[in-house]
């Protein structure tokens, strides 16, 4: 069960069981929506420190985050990024080479 749904559903009882209270012990709604507010965040609260205490961590982390599976396409990619940086050296130089023997034919016509 996610993480979220335990907040949700501690933060809904939270209301339903200040708004029990606050209809028992008071009769101005402007103390009914204080309290049902007050209970509420009590339980929003609490259980935030419950999850904080018992969830581990770092066996959470390891679930969610891979770490081979990252290493592995991250080499990929590196491998994938040096072999096309190596095709545009080599489409570069052929290019810078073309474009010198067609200044230098070009200078060679005008001179002749």
């Amino acid at each position: 069960m996610r993480i979220e749904n335990f907040i949700y559903f501690f933060t809904i009882c939270g209301f339903f069981i200040g708004l029990i209270f606050s209809i028992i012990n008071f009769n101005e709604p402007g103390n009914i929506l204080f309290y049902t507010f007050i209970v509420t965040l009590f339980f929003y609260l609490l259980i935030h420190l419950a999850i904080a205490n018992f969830l581990d961590i770092k066996s959470l982390s390891k679930k969610i985050f891979n770490k081979e599976k990252y290493e592995e396409v991250s080499d990929y990619f590196i491998y994938e990024l040096e072999n096309r940086e190596k095709k545009i050296n080599s489409l570069v130089k052929i290019s810078t080479n073309n474009n010198k023997r067609k200044t230098d034919d070009s200078y060679g016509k005008i001179a002749a």
